[in-house]
């Protein structure tokens, strides 16, 4: 993909596939014969939609960034290098089917699973510019779609692990089978809050899913300064719950654990912890980029860096045997250097596609500002239950 010298790391600015990283990317799916069968089930449209979704998510981040540099907006929350926690897992649920669709609750930096449960990306520009007509009708930007099946995260990371826990024990209440997802930061886990969440959710062996999204830092606090333990592998026995441990910038490895995690949970067997080891590419927001980098060492930024997960799963897509544009996943007879080339043009292709998307939304977004203004006395009761 595109690099842009003004907003990305500068890890990702000249980018190079590393063919040791990119042959441990193809491993860790291999290794894992659960995992394996899940990859391999998936087809070209999937693999691609995958992708898209990344793009999505790298590009919406972008685009605020782009929007804080020109002072439409203060500051923007990214997810930059994590693309692959969220949408791996969240790719993993049932969308888009109406009453049938599962719920997830993304934290802010897990907005790509806004627009890959189904809302518009015009609508989450909306919600950062605090337009009237926006999913928060300009009160807030944490916003979610019950349609889509996205709860609206709270303010406090973790904070929506209890309301997870509640639409799981709905849905058994209910009958059905739906699944709840919700992902929490390694700073959160130290909140009581969450620790009650988690013993709730085990004790009662509801369908809900914990991404403990472990991005090496929460807010200015590096990992070991407030977590004594070798990361989160142990909290599954602590709590008497399945775990699996997931490399966070593996797309392919977060969808498969995840769509174990759900089957698992559909089937009576959850909830299931999904511990995924990730790396924040920046700083709390856009305003701390700097303090970020003076607080977390130069080569940990490089370690991770190298492991874009975008990158990575481009490069996987573009040398593996598969023929993106074929029926099916199965391996093409065509040789590898062309298959490369056409399933290469063909990314290419669909990112220009993404590009024009968002650009389309974020101008769609930013005609709606001229519209009417939220009134905080008329507004105030609007989208409150009981």
């Amino acid at each position: 993909m595109r690099r842009y010298a003004a907003f990305d790391p500068p890890e990702y600015q000249d980018w190079m596939a590393d063919p040791g990283l990119v042959r441990a990317f193809r491993e860790r799916i291999e290794s894992n014969s659960a995992r394996r069968r899940v990859v391999e089930d998936l087809g070209s449209a999937e693999l691609v939609s995958l992708y898209r979704g990344m793009l999505r998510f790298r590009l919406h981040d972008i685009m605020l960034q782009r929007w804080v540099k020109q002072g439409v907006i203060s500051k923007a929350w990214l997810g930059t290098g994590e693309e692959a926690v969220t949408i791996g897992a969240v790719h993993a649920l049932r969308r888009g089917e109406g009453k049938r669709t599962d719920v997830c609750g993304p934290m802010i930096r897990n907005a790509g699973a806004c627009h890959e449960m189904g809302m518009p990306l015009r609508s989450m520009f909306q919600g950062y510019l605090g337009a009237l007509d926006g999913p928060a009708r300009g009160r807030d930007l944490h916003f979610g779609d019950r349609e889509c099946g996205v709860v609206a995260p709270v303010s406090v990371v973790g904070g929506l692990c209890g309301v997870m826990n509640g639409y799981a024990l709905a849905f058994r209440m209910a009958g059905e089978d739906g699944v709840a997802l919700t992902w929490i930061g390694d700073g959160s886990t130290k909140s009581g809050e969450v620790h009650e969440a988690l013993n709730f959710a085990a004790v009662n062996r509801l369908p809900v899913i914990f991404v403990l999204q472990n991005n090496q830092i929460a807010l200015g606090t590096r990992l070991g300064q407030h977590h004594r333990a070798d990361g989160f592998s142990a909290w599954g026995r602590a709590y008497g719950v399945e775990l699996l441990e997931v490399d966070g910038n593996n797309v392919l490895d977060m969808y498969a654990a995840a769509t174990l995690a759900v089957a698992r949970c559909r089937t009576g067997g959850g909830p299931v912890f999904l511990a995924a080891e990730t790396f924040r590419m920046g700083g709390h927001a856009t305003h701390d980029v700097r303090e970020a980098r003076e607080l977390i060492p130069a080569d940990q930024f490089e370690h991770w860096g190298r492991r874009d997960p975008i990158g990575q799963f481009e490069e996987f897509l573009a040398t593996g045997p598969i023929e993106l544009e074929a029926e099916g996943a199965a391996a093409s007879e065509t040789g590898s250097e062309e298959r490369g080339r056409r399933n290469r043009a063909l990314l290419a292709r669909i990112e220009a596609e993404v590009v024009r998307e968002v650009d389309e939304a974020a101008e769609a977004a930013l005609a709606s500002r001229g519209g009417e203004e939220p009134d905080p006395a008329m507004r105030g009761g609007e989208g409150v239950y009981a």
